[in-house]
């Protein structure tokens, strides 16, 4: 691979992407709806609920509010960062099919929109992180927004599977839509959790690492290390499956 041409290609990729005005918008003020949501309609009572990714049984007692913050912190990263990635690996397929006949190979091409991908996760995870820790004091600031960047390499790397799966991008939004409302947005809420059947079946899917991440560092002095090592595994399946799906679609047949 060209490190030069990956350079290239994520330099036009974050120029189309700064250049599409409504994106940057999106990305600054859905966070905020989400949030001021969350500030609106929940109450301060205090719940106590169970850090469930630990080994010994740990209860701690939150309030409400805070409780959703994070739990709405993680959601509205998760979402923004899995259609964004399903948009990058979309766009401009077919002069990204040109590019290959011109001597590019479909890893570099890869290799830049993960780059450009990995930037924006940086972006909205920092943002996101300051904005709740405004609304809510977070213990943990630093690792709570790696929280936002797990759910960001997860879901992020779900979406380029999407993408490099499906053509349509009807199809593609309503893979998006499906297990992330599913998941990240409803059975990962640690109120949900407590009381929900069959726990095993929310504990596997995609977000309940970081969603353990952000909880654990949000609001105890626990170590979050064992979510985190299984967050970076879940994020390198879906990685290396869009890697093949992505390149087997791109490659020149002789």
């Amino acid at each position: 691979m060209s490190l030069n041409r990956i350079l290239i290609s994520f330099s036009m990729i974050f120029r189309m992407l700064i250049r599409r005005r409504i994106i940057p918008i999106l990305l600054a003020v859905i966070p905020v709806v989400f949030l001021t949501i969350v500030a609106l309609t929940t109450s301060d009572r205090i719940l106590p609920f169970r850090l469930a990714s630990l080994e010994e049984e740990v209860f701690i007692n939150i309030s409400e509010k805070g409780i959703s913050f994070v739990f709405f912190a993680v959601a509205s990263a998760g979402f923004l960062v899995s259609f964004l990635a399903l948009n990058l690996i979309q766009k401009n397929s077919e002069v990204n099919r040109r590019l290959v006949i011109c001597g590019y190979k479909p890893l570099e091409l890869l290799s830049s929109k993960l780059l450009s991908l990995l930037v924006v996760i940086l972006l909205i995870s920092v943002y996101v992180g300051l904005l709740t820790n405004m609304l809510f004091p977070i213990d943990h600031l630093a690792a709570f927004i790696l929280s936002l960047v797990l759910i960001g390499l997860v879901y992020g790397c779900y979406g380029l599977t999407v993408g490099s799966l499906v053509k349509g991008e009807l199809e593609g939004i309503l893979f998006i839509v499906l297990l992330v409302n599913i998941d990240v947005g409803w059975l990962q809420n640690p109120l949900f959790y407590a009381e929900a059947q069959n726990q095993v079946i929310i504990q596997l899917l995609p977000a309940y690492f970081p969603s353990q991440t952000g909880i654990i560092s949000a609001f105890t002095d626990y170590s979050p290390v064992n979510s985190i090592l299984k967050s970076v595994l879940y994020g390198a399946v879906f990685l290396i499956l869009s890697m093949l799906l992505f390149y087997n679609k791109m490659r020149l047949y002789r």
